[in-house]
């Protein structure tokens, strides 16, 4: 229990220490040996201890106790080229109409460990970051009401109880306590909005004292951060119906987050921001509520052994992304109304085939390929996560040292689409962020380590 508490605990600080990036907010990177196959049989293969984060009935066909840790160094890069802006009222928004690289190089960490309590019963606990992203932009970028720097952190902790029934079927079920740390800053357009404050009272027969203001020439800022635990389950199916050959299925439970915290208002130089926080109570640093809910998967995988030397497999994966409708920021500021970003997010499917050819009993080379939907639709991607479809590509390899270690590695490069974004100011969205078109051009490398260790 000694060696469990260490393991969390130093786990826990290596995960908050890293931010993490993806073209949507999951992370599969979870395993250096599941990714050279690019996840496919991730589901099924059970390779090591690492593969209970796709089936925690992966802990079945495990021999001995194991301890893994697993590092992915994710090098992702989103270009914005071509950029235009104007306020709702048509006004230029100047500022960079091109970005270099949007997105952040990380390390994500992830760590297992598995006991064989009995012969039927296995304790298994993972340590992950499921879910993630991280942007950046300069302050004075043409899409600034929109976003600038957008971070999203989780902790999964996740105790996971196997039962081999029998040589043939395992069932497994585990709980998830996840921490989710959000942080999301853009400017603010006062200029837009001291005129259209204006005018919404000359129409009511109102007075208002303003200062002149010229649209999108009075900036302000306003950071937004909260936090919050949730939690959900996992369950997992291994058959094998023959050796060599094994079918997975595996669901995880959506996790619902209330985040709760604090927005800090930055105010403009020229008053503008003031006289408006003034006459109409708004622009308040106060308190906070978000919504959050990752959301629940669905998936099905196969293993098969041609040969002692030679295997295939493969994944599908459902995701169910249409939880995520929309972004909605709540203030305790009862003169502020919600803050909302439409989403509309899709369910989407991620497929996948792999093989394996182990040369010999110390050695495996591995080789995958796979095909990630985004959930994005053209019409609500936004610039905190431009993401689009992607092709992976995965080479890995294993080697065993003896009969306690094992060392795996993974690469793959991610081509991902080209994406656009689309975004049209309206009386009832984006109003004062403005319309927003600009292209990007997007891929990722990946490369993931990890150490095994068998007693």
């Amino acid at each position: 229990m000694r060696t469990l508490f260490v393991f969390l605990v130093s786990t826990f600080f290596i995960v908050m220490a890293q931010p993490a990036f993806s073209a949507g907010f999951a992370l599969k990177e979870q395993s250096a040996s599941a990714l050279g196959n690019a996840f496919a049989g991730a589901t099924a293969a059970a390779e090591d201890v690492s593969y209970m984060f796709f089936n925690p009935a992966a802990l079945g066909q495990l021999e001995g106790n194991q301890l893994s840790v697993v590092g992915s160094y994710i090098a992702p890069s989103s270009e914005m080229k071509d950029g235009t802006a104007t306020t709702i009222l048509g006004t230029p928004i100047g500022g960079n109409s091109s970005e270099g690289d949007a997105a952040k190089n990380v390390v994500l960490p992830a760590g297992y460990v598995s006991w064989a309590l009995t012969d039927e019963w296995r304790f298994g606990l993972a340590v992950t970051v499921p879910y993630g992203l991280e942007t950046n932009y300069d302050r004075d970028w043409i899409g600034r009401y929109h976003a600038v720097n957008s971070r999203l952190q989780t902790m999964n902790i996740n105790p996971v109880l196997a039962w081999k029934a029998n040589e043939k079927v395992t069932l497994a079920f585990g709980f998830q306590a996840q921490y989710a740390e959000a942080e999301l800053t853009n400017a603010i357009d006062f200029g837009t909005i001291a005129m259209a404050a204006k005018a919404k009272a000359q129409a009511d027969g109102k007075d208002i004292e303003l200062p002149d203001a010229t649209p999108a020439g009075h900036d302000g800022y306003a950071k937004m951060e909260g936090d919050d635990w949730g939690f959900g389950y996992n369950l997992g199916l291994m058959i094998e119906p023959r050796e060599g050959t094994r079918i997975g299925l595996a669901y995880r439970s959506k996790v619902h987050h209330n985040l709760r915290g604090d927005i800090d208002f930055r105010l403009d130089n020229d008053g503008v921001g003031a006289a408006l926080s003034q006459a109409t109570g708004r622009f308040v640093d106060s308190r906070i509520t978000a919504d959050l809910t990752t959301p629940e998967t669905v998936s099905i995988g196969l293993y098969h052994e041609i040969t002692p030397r030679w295997a295939v497999m493969a994944d599908a994966t459902l995701t169910r992304w249409s939880r995520f409708d929309e972004l909605r920021v709540q203030f305790d500021n009862p003169a502020e109304e919600d803050n909302v970003t439409i989403e509309d997010w899709n369910d989407s499917w991620f497929y996948a085939l792999g093989l394996t050819w182990k040369p010999s009993e110390k050695y495996a080379l591995r080789i995958g390929v796979a095909h990630d939907e985004t959930p994005i639709p053209d019409r609500t991607r936004t610039p905190r996560i431009p993401a689009t479809d992607r092709t992976w590509l995965a080479l890995g390899g294993h080697y065993k040292l003896n009969d306690s270690w094992g060392f795996d590695a993974g690469y793959t490069h991610i081509w991902v689409e080209d994406s656009s974004i689309e975004l049209e100011a309206t009386p009832t969205n984006d109003t004062f962020r403005g319309n927003l078109d600009a292209d990007y051009e997007n891929d990722i490398d990946i490369v993931t380590l990890s150490a095994t260790y068998t007693f």
